[in-house]
């Protein structure tokens, strides 16, 4: 059963007439104690999946909340969701800790197909490659691809990673690059323009020598067979290895195959790209570390170790605990960080990645709609191609207390605990104050 509440607004203006923004409604999404795991939207904005952990998903409103039913048939944890799939647009992906990945008509709420992993976990899973039929997952620590037109699998990458794949990405304007992440600490960038299997894409290089020189390091043959390369260097030593696609040798046969590698130094959560060309990636760790890296070039531009005490310094509420994702609006190099308190108010911080890595004052804030943990954000004020009938809404987010909490970002919907800056927000045409507050 689905309760929905209003919640009235407050309505103030500040001195520099910043834009601000208020809870419109809440939702609790089951009675007990089930958590809301991702919030993911619909390409068009008519409809976006929650997934829960009782492993099922339900379908909402992005505009009213409204709810219109729920995709049931997973045993297991619900890892991701998304409508991001090259069929037809009605239909939701799901992948799930029972080995699964399905596929949902959004419409009848049957499941219409599944692959299967086995028993391996199924943590993430991305749609890609040259003629947009891949769909890769991440199983335990295998890569698993699939031709999605015919549900064949294709290739098996069981080399790369030695531990649990938790974020599979192809990446945006860039369909035959790949990356990988794991709880190994490494980030693995492929192409997959050719065969996609262990000894073309591990062993494509062994007949050239390549040298790079990587901080005070300097390596000779990388292009071999990386099980072999990791048996010579330390595990230590990886922490700078990077190798980008230029240092592949141009007249190998299987040249697409070549990958750079990048070692965080710990257990990966997310990662996401950024930037005009998708030429950064962002990654957010386990230990809630902070580092923001060039791909293509393979350099790291900016490390947060103490990215929540950073967080935390900047403004006068709780401590930032945790963080739950990064924040790209999709114009220009700008990134914020979302982080969180235990009792589930949120705060978007500017991240400064060129010079000083410094993690500024939050520019939006979200308090008094949650109790418990933020597990998932989904804006809305920024992303383009919104129907007119959701200007004005903020975002979404859900958490551990079950909540379905929706923000708005109305001029005249504001209170004294949740507010935004201009800068978070798309731009209207008319003119507005571009002054930053701080209300602290």
């Amino acid at each position: 059963m689905e309760e929905e509440t209003e919640m009235e607004v407050e309505e103030s203006r500040s001195e520099n007439s910043i834009k601000r923004f208020g809870l419109k409604n809440c939702i609790q999404t089951n009675f007990g104690d089930d958590y809301v795991f991702q919030i993911v939207p619909k390409e068009d904005w008519s409809l976006m999946g929650v997934s829960l952990s009782t492993n099922a998903v339900k379908l909402y409103s992005p505009v009213t909340g409204q709810y219109f039913g729920e995709c049931t048939g997973h045993s297991a944890t619900i890892n991701q969701i998304s409508f991001l799939g090259p069929s037809t647009p009605h239909v939701l992906h799901s992948c799930s800790s029972d080995g699964t990945i399905s596929a949902w008509d959004t419409r009848s709420f049957q499941q219409v197909s599944s692959l299967s992993a086995g028993s391996q976990e199924i943590f993430s899973f991305s749609f890609g490659g040259a003629d947009d039929n891949l769909l890769a997952a991440g199983c335990g620590s295998q890569i698993l691809f699939w031709d999605w037109r015919n549900k064949k699998q294709v290739a098996c990458l069981e080399e790369s990673h030695d531990d649990d794949v938790t974020q599979v990405h192809f990446v945006p304007d860039h369909q035959n690059k790949f990356v990988s992440a794991s709880e190994d600490g490494l980030i693995c960038t492929y192409h997959t323009g050719g065969n996609i299997n262990d000894d073309d894409h591990l062993e494509s290089c062994q007949e050239e020598s390549v040298a790079c020189q990587v901080e005070h390091l300097s390596i000779v043959g990388l292009c071999g067979r990386y099980s072999v390369l990791v048996a010579y260097l330390p595990r230590s030593a990886r922490f700078d290895l990077l190798l980008p696609f230029s240092m592949c040798p141009a007249k190998s046969t299987s040249r697409s195959n070549c990958f750079s590698v990048i070692n965080v130094g710990t257990s990966i959560g997310k990662v996401g790209f950024f930037g005009e060309t998708y030429q950064k990636l962002w990654c957010l760790t386990h230990i809630e570390t902070l580092s923001i890296w060039d791909w293509k070039e393979g350099q790291n531009e900016a490390n947060f170790e103490n990215a929540r005490s950073l967080a935390s310094d900047s403004w006068a509420l709780d401590q930032v605990d945790y963080f739950v994702d990064c924040h790209y609006t999709g114009e220009g190099e700008s990134l914020w960080v979302i982080g969180g308190t235990g009792a589930g108010t949120m705060g978007y911080f500017p991240v400064n990645h060129k010079g000083a890595a410094t993690i500024g004052s939050p520019e939006a804030v979200l308090g008094g709609g949650h109790t418990a943990v933020v597990r998932s954000v989904l804006p809305m004020s920024s992303m383009q191609g919104r129907p007119a009938q959701i200007q004005g809404i903020f975002g979404w987010t859900g958490g551990e207390d079950g909540r379905l909490c929706c923000w708005l970002s109305d001029e005249s919907s504001e209170t004294n605990r949740s507010w935004i800056s201009s800068a978070m927000v798309m731009k209207s045409s008319k003119t507005r104050n571009k002054s930053r507050h701080h209300p602290y």
